[in-house]
């Protein structure tokens, strides 16, 4: 299916949003069926060189308290991942300079040498050695958000750095084979409806494998702290749009939509999200991966835990996938390149 966008714009303003979630809904059953995957987060260090303003651990919020995991820590969580039958787990930090790219690659090579698991990597722009190197250590996919398709906003928010580089970074990771992912923040500051469409449009034309997309959260130690936090309904809204137009990416219903209002994550699911992700970070710092409010910020009965994740999946009427959940597009792009092979 394609839309316009204007066609994009009225839906973001409310035109059918019975309509439109369960068009979504419709979609992601006709690819995923009614199962949700599962990926397990390890945030291991909560440094970060870039100074985002919108990010809580960005590098000039003084008021931080810092960490870094150990490999046995690392491997603990790994093994809390296999003890619970998550078969993906996903690396994730700030840009952290402290962990060499050397580092990460061993890690990487003993995580899959010892367990079935697929592996994917958030860990910021890298240059296409690095990449290579990860790739060939053994990741299978990457996470890289862009967060806005506003390059005059991203060069605003996100000081010293390159819209375009971003983009470029992705291709590299798509050359590699990497599943490749990307996504944006609804209701940044300096943006609008129309604005929101351009980004839709744009994460569409890249023909992604994951879609990663929540609300702007004002963090209270950022620039941006008494700017308004983005609307859910209009989230939700962007979320259904992107599974339309995006029938094969897997996309998370992400924790930032339950910090933003108890329950969104369930109304996620239920616009045409098809994965979850909670945090296995070790309790003694979870809290303190807080990029935005709210962020792991109780403990394991909370409501980012497994057992409440897993009755998120029940109450909105899905079942638990044990697969780790290649993305379908990724398999119709090498089915394609076989056959041209051919």
């Amino acid at each position: 299916m394609t839309m316009n966008k204007s066609e994009i714009i009225a839906y973001l303003n409310g035109q059918d949003d019975i309509g439109l979630f369960a068009e979504a809904d419709r979609v992601r059953r006709s690819v995923f069926g009614d199962e949700i995957f599962l990926r397990g987060i390890i945030e291991y260090s909560n440094y970060c060189r870039q100074n985002c303003f919108y990010c809580g651990l960005r590098s000039g919020n003084r008021e931080a308290v810092r960490y870094r995991l150990t490999r046995e820590e690392i491997f603990e969580s790994v093994e809390i991942a296999v003890a619970q039958n998550i078969p993906t787990i996903v690396l994730q930090g700030g840009e952290d300079p402290h962990y060499s790219a050397d580092w990460i690659a061993g890690l990487i090579k003993e995580i899959v040498g010892k367990y079935d698991l697929a592996i994917t990597l958030s860990l910021g722009e890298q240059g296409p050695e690095v990449l290579r190197m990860w790739r060939e250590a053994g990741a299978n996919r990457y996470l890289l958000r862009i967060e806005t398709w506003d390059k005059e906003n991203y060069h605003k928010l996100r000081p010293g750095r390159r819209w375009e580089n971003r983009l470029d970074c992705l291709k590299v990771l798509r050359e590699l084979d990497y599943e490749v992912g990307s996504g944006i923040m609804v209701g940044l500051p300096g943006e609008n409806v129309e604005s929101l469409a351009e980004a839709i449009l744009g994460l569409t034309s890249l023909d992604l494998d994951m879609i990663g997309i929540g609300p702007f959260l004002a963090h209270p130690q950022t620039p941006l702290r008494d700017e308004p936090n983005g609307a859910i309904q209009l989230t939700l809204r962007t979320l259904a749009l992107v599974r339309i137009l995006n029938p094969y990416a897997n996309m998370p219903s992400t924790s930032a939509m339950e910090c933003a209002s108890r329950g969104a994550r369930i109304a996620g699911l239920r616009a045409g999200m098809n994965v979850i992700m909670p945090s296995i970070t070790p309790e003694r710092v979870k809290r303190l991966y807080n990029i935005y409010p709210g962020k792991n910020a109780d403990s394991d009965d909370s409501e980012h835990s497994l057992n409440a994740v897993m009755e998120i999946i029940r109450e909105a009427g899905y079942r638990r996938s044990f697969s780790k959940g290649i993305s379908p597009n990724i398999l119709r792009r090498h089915e394609s390149e076989m056959t041209l092979s051919k």
